[in-house]
């Protein structure tokens, strides 16, 4: 199994280095001044500057991260395993934003070798990583490009990209191949190979919950940030609210971790800051087709409609890419239902006559960068950001991750790991490339969890759960 590469460099906007850092011993916190009570005077940094305001401090914690997708709930588990207390908090259920609303792919990094080589060795060794952590996660289906008569050109370069890559790419015989699964178009030139997966990403988010929280954590779903706190430069906490209540709590962290997806510019205005957010709606069709039993491809540069994911009984069509401006709000249209229907049905014929059992849309959350022209959704890199804030902004104690794929959760929330403990002055290793997640060896252990996060995001809906006829 692929280990993480120490020399690999992390993304960071900015140098993550501070005088101020001092290292521990593995696994222990950072201690607070022996004369100081953090249960009654706040947070051990800021008890004198909050004053009064520390009597409505409802919990403190060491890190706080809002944000409950894969990314959020794996940084919380990931500090966890190295001893640093933390609190998710989440305005919805586990996993209600882009992780929920997904095609379910386990990319192997074959779709971005062309165009995104940096991404794709990122996915290939997170892939690897993820079916021995969480097979339990991941129906290990296998995937092809195909390619149709209209594809010339793309196939062979592929090939070679995936082979720079270390992506195990193989071409097989089209023939054979469509004795045993002759739902793949009779027009299918050529077939490559790949190990794409599906990846369930509601069981995947609950499982890092589970294991936040068994190693000092908690988790708080159905929570919305509603202010940062900001004292001195210093982001130190933030103002939560519940649903059918007037009321706020107050969590004060020495660090909070901003991963809410497309998401985070909303969330860094709370503190004045500004990240450029370039949110993509991406339209998902289910429809009730049994026979798909491999992720299928179309061996092409990215484009709408390339893709169809076996999820039990149904195959996921997807998936389109427009910009919005609100990842909350934003139009959802029939034109690109059958779009999907059309296009994927080049690949998968019968997809074309059958039934639709719904539809679903996600929000990529795409990073603009810095520059002040963004690029197009497809063009915009599927490799992660991390931005510390104290660098780029002169406001400390706050750190974005943006950008990314579920495919890479657990290596983005290394990084994010990896810097808070940096921050926080606490030395240990990262853990997740090895534990195995909650589930693997006692599915139980998982099951009875399940419904404490829901509900259940689209990804994971059954055909019985909500069917159109």
């Amino acid at each position: 199994m692929p280990t993480p590469n120490p020399s690999r460099p992390t993304r960071l906007a900015c140098s993550t280095t501070s005088p101020d850092d001092r290292t521990r011993p593995s696994g222990v916190r950072p201690a607070s001044p022996p004369t100081v009570d953090r249960r009654s005077t706040g947070t051990r940094r800021h008890r004198e500057a909050t004053g009064s305001r520390t009597e409505h401090v409802n919990r403190e914690t060491d890190v706080l991260v809002v944000g409950g997708g894969a990314t959020g709930v794996g940084v919380a588990r990931d500090l966890g395993l190295r001893g640093v207390e933390t609190v998710v908090v989440e305005r919805n259920g586990l996993a209600g934003g882009a992780t929920g609303n997904t095609h379910g792919v386990l990319h192997s990094g074959a779709r971005y070798a062309t165009s995104d080589p940096e991404s794709a060795r990122e996915c290939i060794a997170e892939n690897e990583i993820l079916r021995e952590v969480a097979p339990h996660c991941i129906d290990p289906t296998g995937g092809f490009f195909a390619q149709l008569p209209d594809d010339d050109g793309y196939f062979e370069r592929l090939r070679n990209r995936c082979r720079d890559c270390g992506i195990d790419a193989e071409p097989v015989d089209v023939e054979s191949v469509r004795r045993d699964r002759p739902y793949l178009s009779p027009e299918t030139e050529r077939l490559l190979r790949v190990p794409d997966a599906v990846v369930h990403p509601f069981p995947l988010a609950v499982a890092n919950a589970v294991d936040a929280r068994e190693h000092g954590g908690a988790i708080h779903t159905q929570a919305e940030v509603v202010d940062l706190l900001v004292d001195g430069g210093e982001v130190t906490g933030a103002e939560i609210r519940r649903p059918g209540t007037t009321g706020t709590e107050t969590i004060r962290a020495d660090h909070v971790v901003n991963a809410t997806g497309a998401w985070a510019g909303e969330v860094g205005s709370l503190a004045d800051v500004e990240i450029p957010m370039r949110p993509s709606k991406g339209a998902m069709v289910v429809v009730d087709y049994p026979p798909v039993d491999a992720v299928v491809n179309r061996a092409r540069p990215a484009t709408d409609g390339d893709i169809v994911v076996p999820h039990d009984s149904t195959a996921v069509l997807g998936t389109t890419s427009e910009a919005v401006d609100d990842p909350d709000e934003y139009p959802k249209e029939e034109w690109e239902v059958d779009l999907l229907v059309e296009t994927a049905g080049e690949m998968v014929p019968d997809l074309q006559t059958a039934p639709v059992v719904r539809s679903y849309w996600g929000v990529r959350p795409l990073f603009g960068g810095e520059a002040s022209e963004f690029e197009a959704g497809r063009s915009v890199t599927r490799g992660y950001t991390l931005l510390d804030h104290g660098e780029r902004d002169g406001v400390s104690g706050f750190t974005t991750i943006v950008g990314g794929k579920l495919t890479t959760y657990r290596l983005m929330a290394e990084s994010v790991a990896d810097h808070v403990c940096e921050r926080l002055g606490v030395d240990a290793p990262c853990r997740t490339a090895a534990e195995p997640l909650p589930g693997r060896d006692d599915p139980d252990a998982l099951r009875s969890a399940l419904s404490e996060f829901g509900p259940l995001p689209p990804a994971e809906e059954r055909p019985s759960d909500a069917r159109r006829g």
